[in-house]
């Protein structure tokens, strides 16, 4: 019994410093600053460099493969903590913000069928291109909700989905899970936007939405230089953004926000211009 005891404990200790042997050998050794770099990072794993996590971009930036400024939900301080750890100079990056380029909830506007499939866009547009009859509006369903990793998307409760710009990181999770591409990327100085995505004519646009831009050109007649029209839609060129407000009360079907004044109906969202008036109340 002894001696099989002792023969066990022997092949053990043969066992674990062959292991310890090998880990040593095999060790895979980590760059201190990937570990530093990884550390800096937000750790949302959002996918917003291009990597499936924070680890793969750490592990990237520090191996020279990607630029040390990509990671948006960072913002500004993150780049500065990266470019410490380089002995890099921060390179400033435009912060950038989401955008739902719709107003048409269930009220605004009308739909094919009644669906009552599952809570998901990409399945409802799978069937007969979805329940709305705009083809390229919000289907109201919470895809992008779901998939924000910031809790910056906000569902109304007549169906449309309410970017809050102030919570929003620009990580773009919610402009790839979109099946209808109703969501976009513009500069968080660009407060005011044409809220609709449909490039159909005036006339059907009226037919299935109270809210939806017409193409009227009143717009671009009003500010020459913030709006541009495309395929009869209207659209604020971002580079000339800060002349686009003027256009907001000419628009006769009411899509051009402004969103210091107001978020889109429905929404509790707090724009900053109501905000200052709660508080000096």
């Amino acid at each position: 019994m002894l001696t099989a005891i002792l023969c066990l404990g022997g092949i053990g200790l043969v066992a674990s410093a062959t292991l310890g042997l090998a880990s040593k050998k095999f060790a895979v050794e980590v760059d201190p600053r990937e570990e530093a770099l990884l550390e800096a990072l937000p750790g949302a794993n959002c996918g917003a460099c291009g990597e499936p996590g924070c680890s793969g971009y750490a592990k990237g930036v520090a191996e020279g493969r990607l630029p040390a400024n990509l990671c948006t939900p960072g913002g500004s301080e993150t780049m500065q903590a990266i470019a410490d750890i380089l002995g890099i100079e921060a390179v400033a990056t435009t912060p950038q913000v989401a955008v739902v380029l719709c107003q048409g909830d269930n009220d605004k506007a009308t739909s094919k069928y009644l669906y009552l499939g599952l809570q998901d866009c990409n399945a409802a547009q799978n069937l007969a291109d979805g329940p709305k009859t705009c083809p390229d509006g919000c289907l109201g369903l919470g895809s992008c909700a779901a998939a924000c990793p910031f809790a910056a998307i906000e569902m109304t409760p007549n169906g449309l989905a309410v970017i809050d710009r102030d919570q929003c990181t620009g990580c773009e999770t919610c402009v790839s899970v979109c099946p209808r591409k109703v969501i976009v990327m513009a500069p968080k100085s660009a407060t005011v936007h044409v809220l609709c995505n449909s490039h159909d004519k005036g006339a059907a646009v009226r037919k299935y939405c109270q809210i939806g831009c017409i193409g009227c050109n009143i717009c671009k007649k009003t500010a020459p230089e913030a709006y541009l029209i495309e395929n009869f839609l209207a659209r604020v060129d971002y580079e000339h953004a800060q002349d686009a407000a003027p256009a907001i009360g000419k628009c006769p079907m009411k899509c051009i926000r402004d969103f210091t004044s107001g978020y889109p109906e429905g929404s509790a969202l707090i724009a900053p211009a109501a905000r200052s008036k709660e508080n000096a109340a």
